[in-house]
């Protein structure tokens, strides 16, 4: 939690001063006044997007606004969610404050004046941002919803991707469900910001998925927590996010609250901040296969740490118990409660909260599934070795070179070219990205470098043809000059 020791103040019209700031740095780093983008009509005759983002989370935001650096403007971001509540600050992310520093940077980009440093220091002042100890995560919410506003980012909520097809030709045909019915845009090119779970499902075992919906629910589903006040809740799993729903259980009333543990001793080591320097975040997608299998296949095996706080969050309660070596092999009903088998005998409990976060399946995303047998994995393109390997990660996608999806089988899905990940999916070819806000500093520049790439390379005709006919002069002779 930040330190509300320290009554923050107000300065007038910080903001006010940042917004104007921010205006002057774009207007110093500005792109040459090239408009580069040839106008297209799709076949319906309305004009096509060059790039459509799906997710107006931080990673489509920032996305978009590294798109208009480099003037590609005609963009269109898209969220399903209200305005406010796209991402998962304020919807399943149940923790007090962000996990990262404070000092991280990630959508700014690199200009000061759009830090969340700069903007917290804005709204309050200098003394504050030095008592803070961690970013509230509502606060992030904010920042972000203000980077959105003073980018004057094109942003449509209540606006779901819904489907996705071929357009030959036309780049693709884009239906999109929207509160006044379906809607069909063209587009050149489709960014999925679609969260952590924009390539597969949020997961949980079938022993408890098959149970009665009253009895359990995933963590970033949405809970009732003052109806399990009085209860013995169950959680299974020890991520951050298990974590951060025990303690939401508890402070919620609880009974009681038991977390249980597959390993014998919980995992204290938070990889994510290791590979925080350039070399990792840049250039994971440079190497061989076989090191970034390696790497990657290390990290997330060890999977994410709970953080100190979040930790004591639950401990502090003495109605919080961690059963570690407690891996679980059934659970059913038995008499309107819960009895759960685990390695440690028979548990009772009323309510089972499922922190085991996300399985890498297309068929699961309605707008994959269509073609979700023709999306090039891991598992298509490299055999690990035998102690290295593992099937969970063998169906991250495997990302080509401009960011994009590949064909499972050569010319089958050619307008998978089109379609660029910027999901949890996207890790094991490029490590963290669009989930990650240290490491959007290095991500999203490459992203947007293969999505411009590829629609220069889509339009050379057309850029052949503009040098051709052009005859801009750069001085004007002196009267009387023969030249």
């Amino acid at each position: 939690m930040p330190d509300d020791s320290h009554r923050p103040s107000f300065p007038p019209d910080g903001l006010a001063r940042l917004e104007e700031q921010v205006r002057r740095d774009l207007d110093l780093t500005r792109h040459l006044d090239l408009d580069w983008m040839p106008a297209r009509d799709g076949p319906d005759g309305k004009p096509m997007l060059d790039v459509l983002i799906a997710g107006a989370g931080q990673g489509g935001l920032t996305v978009a606004f590294q798109l208009l650096r480099e003037r590609v403007s005609n963009i269109q971001v898209i969220d399903k969610a209200p305005y406010g509540q796209e991402g998962v600050w304020v919807t399943y992310a149940r923790m007090h404050t962000l996990r990262s520093p404070k000092e991280y940077t990630g959508p700014d980009l690199g200009l000061p004046s759009l830090t969340y440093i700069a903007w917290h220091q804005a709204k309050y002042e200098e003394a504050h941002w030095q008592a803070l100890g961690l970013i509230d995560k509502n606060e992030w919410n904010d920042y972000l919803l203000w980077y959105r506003q003073v980018l004057g980012l094109p942003v449509r909520n209540e606006t779901a991707l819904a489907g996705i097809k071929a357009a030959p030709g036309y780049g693709l045909k884009v239906t999109l469900a929207t509160s006044a019915g379906e809607e069909i845009v063209y587009t050149r090119k489709l960014v999925l910001a679609t969260g952590q779970d924009g390539t597969g499902r949020w997961w949980m075992p079938e022993m408890v998925k098959r149970l009665p919906k009253a009895y359990r629910a995933h963590a970033a589903a949405e809970i009732d927590f003052a109806s399990l006040a009085d209860k013995t809740v169950a959680v299974l799993g020890a991520g951050a996010s298990a974590a951060d729903n025990a303690a939401c259980a508890l402070e919620a009333g609880a009974a009681s609250v038991h977390m249980f543990v597959r390993r014998e001793q919980m995992q204290r080591i938070q990889p994510f901040r290791w590979l925080t320097f350039p070399g990792f975040i840049r250039h994971l997608r440079d190497i061989p296969d076989e090191w970034r299998w390696r790497f990657m296949a290390y990290i997330l095996g060890l999977r994410e740490s709970i953080p100190q706080g979040t930790y004591d969050r639950m401990r502090k309660h003495p109605n919080f118990t961690i059963h570690t070596g407690a891996g679980w092999d059934g659970v059913q009903v038995h008499d309107g409660r819960l009895l759960i088998a685990t390695a440690k005998g028979p548990f009772p409990a009323d309510f089972i909260i499922a922190g085991t976060g996300i399985d890498i399946d297309f068929a699961h995303r309605p707008e994959l599934a269509p073609f979700a047998d023709k999306i090039a994995t891991w598992a298509d393109r490299y055999t690990p070795p035998l102690d290295e390997q593992d099937e969970r990660l063998g169906r991250y996608l495997c990302i080509g070179s401009n960011g994009e999806l590949t064909e499972k089988v050569p010319d089958t899905a050619p307008f998978l070219a089109d379609i660029y990940d910027f999901t949890i999916g996207a890790t094991m070819s490029l490590g963290p990205s669009g989930c990650s806000i240290n490491a959007m500093k290095a991500a999203v520049p490459k992203l947007v470098e293969g999505i411009t790439r590829s629609l220069f390379s889509d339009d050379l005709d057309h850029h052949w043809q503009t040098l051709q006919e052009y005859n801009t002069p750069v001085f004007v002779p002196n009267p009387g000059d023969d030249v």
